[in-house]
């Protein structure tokens, strides 16, 4: 696929020591012959690839303008073929439906509807290997409170991603 026919994607950022453990967890779990990303929280799965200038400039815009934005990881999640760690944000959920009606139109059936935010750490195995998964995890994790540290925008490639500018939250608005 051509880059700029490609469909874009718009991520949250997660600060460096909770992005480290998703990647640590990522490595360990994710079936290695898929696992060419680093752990994300996808608020976007396609806008349409005409949109780059514009997505970029409405991203650079908000993430200026809001502080980093609370966020809990509050449970193990089961993916059926996977496991993921469920992400609670209403303020994250607040900016990504801002960006929604700024888009309304071109957004897929799947980015119509507000997502659950999660980390993927295990995708696409035997739905056995994803229960162990989650039951060795229920036993050791423990919620935690954390913030976004920005938002970032990626070319998909037909599975790899292309980073295509990521902006860090500085303002002062809180959501």
């Amino acid at each position: 696929m051509e880059n700029r026919y490609a469909p874009l994607i718009v991520t949250a950022q997660l600060p460096t020591p909770l992005q480290n453990w998703a990647n640590d967890l990522r490595q360990a779990h994710f079936p290695p012959e898929r696992n060419y990303l680093d752990a994300h929280v996808t608020l976007f799965h396609a806008l349409p690839a005409s949109v780059l200038d514009e997505a970029r400039d409405l991203l650079a815009r908000l993430a200026g303008q809001h502080a980093p934005v609370d966020a809990r990881l509050s449970a193990v999640m089961d993916l059926g073929g996977g496991t993921a760690i469920r992400i609670e944000s209403p303020g994250m959920i607040d900016l990504r439906d801002q960006l929604a009606e700024h888009f309304h139109g071109m957004l897929s059936q799947q980015d119509s509807h507000t997502p659950r935010l999660h980390v993927t750490i295990q995708n696409k195995v035997e739905r056995k290997e994803a229960q162990a998964l989650q039951r060795a995890m229920h036993g050791a994790f423990e919620p935690r409170a954390f913030r976004f540290s920005g938002l970032a925008l990626h070319r998909y490639l037909g599975g790899p991603w292309e980073a295509a500018g990521q902006w860090s939250f500085r303002g002062n608005a809180r959501l």
